[in-house]
């Protein structure tokens, strides 16, 4: 069951309106059973992130992942929010220092 499910996929990411430097190459690994999502990724802080969540169908040929993810210097569990279409997704983005600002990433995930 688990080879099946499983997906490799490395994603680019560019961080738009956020102030720090962030990591933008995220090797992935994720676990689709029916819209059930789990996964593990390394983040955009250099930290190795896990998540679960579901995905929804939306109109225009979109996807919406809504979840929670550990990893992150905000909280130790934050929530996951996730457009996608096609190969491209794009995701809110905060950071809390050097000031709290919000911002949106966008990337394009390669599979194999």
């Amino acid at each position: 069951m688990i080879s099946s499910c499983l997906s490799l996929m490395v994603a680019l990411s560019f961080h738009v309106g956020l102030e720090g430097d962030y990591n933008s190459i995220h090797p992935h690994a994720r676990c689709t059973v029916d819209n059930t999502i789990i996964g593990v990724y390394y983040n955009s802080e250099e930290s190795i992130s896990t998540y679960v969540g579901y995905k929804f169908k939306s109109p225009f040929d979109t996807e919406i992942e809504v979840g929670l993810v550990t990893g992150y210097s905000s909280a130790p569990v934050v929530p996951l929010l996730r457009i996608t279409k096609d190969n491209w997704f794009i995701t809110p983005a905060y950071e809390i220092s050097p000031s709290k600002t919000m911002g949106i990433t966008i990337g394009y995930e390669f599979k194999f």
